[in-house]
């Protein structure tokens, strides 16, 4: 059985050298919440990063773009918000609650991922197979990647015949983990998440076109209450990095 750990702790930090010119500003720990499909690429930037920076702390906490919005709204403790789209980053910055205006660092892709069959010989005609009784997607209420997959169903004229074997995940980590461990005979699923080592061993994928569903763009923000935080705005100014970006195109991110 696959397992998959949708919350990870992680160690990073960031310092900035006081100036004679100005006050020192302050590398406090930070807080990252990111979205689900991130968990393999951002684990392994945060590794780099911490290597880089070993005097500051950082936290990040993989999950649902909508769920996470929900509670920023409300004053939940994060200091950088990783999204899956732009319209949650967006929503925050027009309620006052970023420390200034989102930022585009990728472009996500989907697959049609199963371990009982094999999609990249059929595309989404896999889902009408008899074998396929049951789809996982991410929940379209609030996780970005579920939108799209029902999108792509449409697209597709596919949803009204799959509608009754959906199963919805929190997010689409948990939407991964239904496909990978037989809660589901095929799932809709990140495209970063089926590059993961785990996942290529353990089933096959078809790549959806990206013509299939309206861009999925995600920005990331730094929330009001970094405001000033030197670690807060290094690891913004990171995520703009060669290193980076290299790293967002191994997982199958658009740049």
């Amino acid at each position: 059985m696959v397992r998959f750990f949708l919350v990870f702790l992680i160690a990073l930090g960031a310092t900035r050298p006081a100036t004679a010119q100005s006050a020192p500003t302050k590398a406090a720990p930070i807080t990252i919440a990111a979205a689900a499909d991130l968990k393999y690429v951002l684990d392994s930037l945060v590794t780099i990063y911490n290597r880089q920076h070993p005097q500051a702390r950082a936290t990040v906490v993989y999950g649902s773009s909508g769920k996470f919005y929900e509670q920023l709204s409300h004053g939940a403790p994060f200091d950088l918000f990783f999204s899956a789209d732009s319209y949650y980053p967006r929503r925050l910055q027009q309620a006052g609650l970023t420390a200034g205006a989102p930022q585009l660092y990728a472009l996500g892709r989907l697959v049609l991922w199963s371990a009982k069959l094999d999609p990249s010989a059929k595309g989404m005609t896999t889902l009408l197979d008899p074998q396929v009784k049951r789809v996982a997607i991410a929940n379209p209420a609030h996780a970005p990647y579920g939108k799209k997959a029902e999108e792509t169903l449409r697209h597709y004229k596919l949803y009204d015949q799959v509608k009754p074997r959906l199963v919805l995940g929190e997010n689409i980590g948990q939407t991964a983990q239904y496909a990978a461990t037989g809660a589901a005979d095929a799932g809709i699923i990140a495209y970063s998440l089926a590059l993961s080592p785990v996942l290529r061993r353990a089933g096959n994928f078809y790549l959806i076109p990206t013509t299939a569903h309206t861009p999925l763009q995600q920005s990331f923000v730094v929330l009001k209450r970094a405001s000033g935080n030197a670690a807060a705005a290094t690891f913004a100014a990171f995520m703009a990095s060669p290193t980076a970006r290299q790293a967002l195109k191994k997982y199958g991110f658009g740049l």
